[in-house]
């Protein structure tokens, strides 16, 4: 039994890393294809830093951004709406509020 407490631990544990993993890659990723849009878009020559006031150049790393933001939540804040935590206390409620069920 103990064996497979264990090997299930390291498992989620494995799991976690990889997750982890994803997401520090995924934020690396955004981190220099950013860069490099911005940058590509910029026309130092002629306009300078005056390019860089143009919204059209900031909807990749917004919507991006707020994509990374989830990816971030749901890998540190495992189900951080609709948890398992949630779903306990929902059905603790409703068993309290409503004595109602049948008992199969």
């Amino acid at each position: 039994m103990q064996d497979f407490e264990d090997k299930n631990k390291y498992e989620l544990a494995k799991q976690r890393v990889a997750d982890e993993r994803g997401f520090y890659t995924h934020v690396t990723f955004y981190i220099v294809i950013n860069i490099i849009i911005l940058f590509i878009n910029t026309n130092f020559e002629s306009q300078g830093f005056k390019n860089w006031s143009q919204p059209h150049l900031y909807i990749t790393p917004v919507l991006w951004g707020i994509g990374l933001l989830f990816h971030g939540l749901k890998v540190f804040k495992k189900n951080f709406i609709f948890g398992k935590n949630w779903e306990d206390r929902k059905i603790k409620k409703l068993m309290k509020e409503d004595d109602t069920f049948d008992v199969l």
